[in-house]
């Protein structure tokens, strides 16, 4: 079938959720909590954590437990994991993102790449404990 005839909808907003693995929680917690200064908001031991990021939600999943299908038939959510380094990218402006450097860097984190695009905005990228790569950039990246 192609999509041209399929029914109309319309596209999605916004990113909601964005989900990053890691199979040591606590360093995630860590990372994002202790380092980064998300708010965990929620914490199933050795399955999830969630943070807010204003009006979105990183979920860390631990892939070994959420590749189990859902045993809750109220909330059967399907079975996902990944392996291998994710991605997620947060907004700051360049000065925030000046702070953070130098904060993570005096954590010991390494700077994986920084560098302004052609456009001129400006990308941090650094990898959390599990690998994935994690890049603060100015917010208008995609303008």
């Amino acid at each position: 079938m192609k999509t041209t005839d399929l029914p109309t909808a319309t596209a999605p907003a916004k990113v909601l959720e964005t989900a990053l693995y890691a199979e040591d929680l606590g360093a995630a917690t860590d990372f994002y909590q202790g380092l980064l200064g998300l708010e965990a908001f929620q914490t199933v031991p050795g399955r999830h954590v969630f943070f807010r990021i204003g009006d979105a939600v990183l979920l860390v999943f631990n892939p070994d437990a959420t590749s189990e299908p859902s045993r809750n038939a109220r909330i059967p959510v399907p079975a996902h994991g990944a392996r291998g380094s994710g991605h997620v990218c947060f907004a700051m402006p360049r000065p925030q993102i000046a702070d953070m450097r130098a904060r993570l860097i005096a954590a010991g984190v390494a700077v994986d790449a920084e560098f302004d695009w052609p456009n001129g905005a400006h990308s941090l990228y650094v990898r959390d404990p599990a690998g994935n790569s994690v890049e603060f950039a100015e917010p208008w990246l995609w303008e």
